[in-house]
């Protein structure tokens, strides 16, 4: 297991029961409203199977069950996996080693994933694989704005802010709070957006999207296995 599993284990185990309410409130309600938007980006006939990897707690697993899919839930982190309510199968596993057969699922999403592997580009066609073609693949990352007011705001916020609510809540989420906003931004610097276009052009994926949301806080990506 990798160096960016390891700790992205450690880290959510220590967070899990608090991550749901948590992640709503840090963003001022607005990662539940990001994640309705990645849910609508899977067009999928009512049965469809959907691959939900670094599914967490459950919350996009949840959402996509309410659509009348079935779905499969996937992620590093047991804790996690046991601290939502259940929608379906859930998986002990990593992205980068997906314990399914190739073509297996009709549509995929995957949440905040790509900062905890060390290969994104390889990951991305591990992905791929297991999804039929024409199938959809959508995916959800956090986003530095690129506006020059919005970023500074962001900047103040997760490196002032989030750490001291975190601090308030519990060592857990102390460690989390001055880890996401250093994460984020080396991820942004390191892997553009272009770099990114091109994981998903080399895995097979074509008619691939994007839309920034609340002010370029966040960024959805979603396109169909070719």
């Amino acid at each position: 297991m990798s160096t960016r599993t390891t700790h992205a284990r450690s880290l959510f185990a220590g967070i899990a029961p608090e991550y749901e309410w948590m992640g709503s409130m840090l963003s001022f309600g607005q990662d539940p409203r990001w994640r309705r938007f990645l849910v609508r980006r899977i067009d999928a006939p009512t049965g469809a199977r959907v691959l939900d990897v670094a599914t967490g707690t459950g919350l996009v697993a949840r959402a996509l069950t309410e659509r009348g899919y079935r779905v499969t839930g996937l992620d590093p982190s047991e804790p996690m996996l046991r601290s939502g309510p259940p929608a379906g199968p859930r998986v002990a596993g990593v992205a980068e080693t997906l314990p399914f057969a190739d073509a297996s699922f009709d549509a995929l999403t995957f949440t905040y994933l790509f900062r905890y592997v060390d290969d994104p580009a390889a990951t991305m066609v591990e992905l791929a694989r297991v999804v039929r073609p024409g199938g959809a693949i959508a995916s959800l990352e956090f986003h530095v704005p690129s506006a020059g007011w919005a970023r500074a705001a962001w900047r103040a916020y997760t490196s002032g802010v989030l750490p001291v609510i975190g601090a308030i809540v519990s060592p857990a989420w102390s460690q989390t709070g001055r880890f996401l906003g250093p994460s984020i931004q080396t991820f942004w610097r390191t892997h553009p957006l272009e770099e990114q276009l091109g994981w998903w052009n080399g895995a097979g994926i074509g008619a691939v999207r994007t839309r920034t949301m609340s002010n370029g806080a966040s960024i959805v990506m979603w396109g169909s296995r070719r």
